[in-house]
């Protein structure tokens, strides 16, 4: 019979798509033993949320990236399908594994999943090691003076800031590979078998033209916004027009870059120049901010598909499926709004002010209950998050913990002549509205018959007039704001 020293141990990706910075796999390399590596697409779970269209685009070039940046390091890549429960112990079984490594999960039924699989392993003695690879902190680690998680973002991010960040790890320089059995390899699917792409139609182009994954595009991406992009930061990142953010989102959402990376290498950048010190703290309140969306939703499963204050529970949402749609396809009559939706359409992404935008239009000025816009944002989004995303609809709709009010509306029109006043980001998403004055192109409906002639906008045909006057549709969801508190009166906006 075998030692443990000679039987492989397996490391199960999950959302950690990189070699650095990995504590599963380095904890794994670190034993000398065979480092057989595998990740299973697991749509089949109870309570596990499939991912959305854009989300599995990118889980495609990710898994690419990932395999060949392991055989490069010695090991490999081995992809399965279906239930992680069975699987995960059958691979154990199959390769007489002494130890299975894997970087800790967050949503209730991804836990449900992983403490079942612990349980199972454990109870047949092999050793399951689950590590802390996903955030700066894990979310029983930050807490207020009471021992109690957080609900307001400000003193969470004290406490951050009170912390010392543990520093990356490097990548293992070299992985023992081993053999996988055959029994194992017949059950292995092909990537480009999984279905992840579209095929016909392929609604992807746009996003293959402004994307590239994996951890080398990751830290390629990080490294540009570190040496142009950091400095003027907190000024720019509002400007939709301008390439103010560091776009890192979907890197983080995958695990292709780590959140401590981010941290020491911005800490570093603020060392070497203390002139990026405030810009610096606002990008790095931003991953924070991450940590703390999962710690709500660890202590809060619900928080995608429920309101988080009861008294939400029984607001007075109206269905409205024309202008929804109207929503989905950018053809409101606001441009701000119109370009951030066809932004998503054609390139999986958005920017983080025009998403409140966009998401303020649908919830107040539509009254569409916020996860409907939660849903499309999951389907969409390229950087679909399931703490991020959860958490930025209750934050618009009022309703989760540290919420905006519900009576903040946005005004569209004003939104976007402060955050983009030349209309720049507008030309750029909106074709049809492109040659159309600063003055007009954040509200059409008000240039004069000849102004729109010369830049060949026709209102209702070329660019639809405005679904709903942004004054009644204010005061419809205010009123039924006050309906629902039973308050006959609301702070103004």
């Amino acid at each position: 019979m075998s030692s443990d020293s000679q039987k492989p141990v397996l490391v199960w990706f999950r959302d950690d798509h990189r070699l650095s910075d990995n504590p599963a796999l380095s904890a794994a390399a670190a034993t000398g033993s065979q480092v057989l590596c595998f990740y299973v697409l697991d749509d089949e779970s109870e309570g596990i949320r499939p991912l959305g269209a854009a989300a599995c685009w990118w889980l495609h070039g990710s898994l690419k990236a990932l395999s060949e940046t392991l055989e490069r390091a010695g090991s490999s890549l081995l992809i399965l399908k279906g239930s992680a429960l069975d699987l995960v112990e059958s691979v154990v079984r199959e390769t007489g594994a002494s130890a299975v490594y894997w970087n800790r999960r967050y949503g209730a039924a991804e836990i449900a999943v992983d403490s079942a699989i612990k349980k199972r392993l454990s109870d047949a003695g092999i050793k399951v090691h689950s590590c802390s690879g996903r955030l700066l902190h894990e979310p029983w680690e930050i807490t207020n003076q009471a021992g109690k998680p957080f609900q307001v973002f400000t003193p969470y991010l004290r406490a951050v800031n009170a912390r010392s960040i543990k520093p990356p790890l490097p990548a293992p320089r070299r992985l023992k590979g081993g053999v996988w059995p055959r029994s194992i390899l017949d059950r292995a699917i092909p990537l480009t078998e999984l279905g992840l792409e579209p095929s016909f139609p392929d609604w992807a182009g746009g996003m293959r033209q402004v994307w590239e994954r994996g951890e080398h595009a990751a830290q390629a991406r990080f490294s540009r916004f570190i040496e142009t992009g950091l400095k003027g930061y907190a000024e720019r990142r509002d400007l939709p027009s301008q390439e103010g953010s560091s776009r890192l989102s979907p890197h983080l959402r995958f695990g292709e870059i780590s959140p401590r990376q981010v941290w020491h290498a911005v800490m570093n950048a603020v060392a070497a120049e203390p002139g990026l010190g405030p810009d610096a703290e606002k990008f790095l309140s931003e991953i924070a901010w991450r940590d703390f969306t999962y710690q709500l939703l660890h202590f809060h499963p619900h928080l995608p598909d429920k309101p988080h204050s009861s008294r939400f529970d029984n607001f007075p949402w109206i269905q409205d499926r024309p202008s929804l749609k109207a929503w989905q396809k950018g053809l409101t009559g606001y441009p701000i709004v119109d370009a951030g939706m066809r932004q998503l359409w054609q390139t999986g992404w958005m920017h983080n002010r025009v998403r409140m935008i966009t998401a303020s239009f649908l919830v107040k000025h539509l009254l569409t209950d916020w996860r409907q816009g939660e849903a499309w944002f999951w389907d969409t989004l390229v950087d679909a998050d399931p703490a991020n995303n959860a958490f930025s609809w209750q934050w618009i709709a009022g309703s989760g913990p540290d919420s905006a009010p519900f009576h903040r509306i946005f005004n569209p029109v004003t939104q976007g002549e402060k955050f983009d006043p030349e209309g720049d980001y507008i030309r750029t998403f909106m074709p049809e509205l492109s040659q159309l004055p600063p003055g007009f192109v954040h509200k059409p409906w008000e240039a004069p018959p000849a102004v729109l002639r010369e830049a060949g906008v026709v209102l209702g045909e070329t660019y639809p007039k405005p679904i709903v006057p942004h004054g009644p549709a204010r005061e419809r969801a205010l009123e039924a704001f006050r309906s629902l508190r039973g308050l006959a009166s609301e702070p103004t906006a």
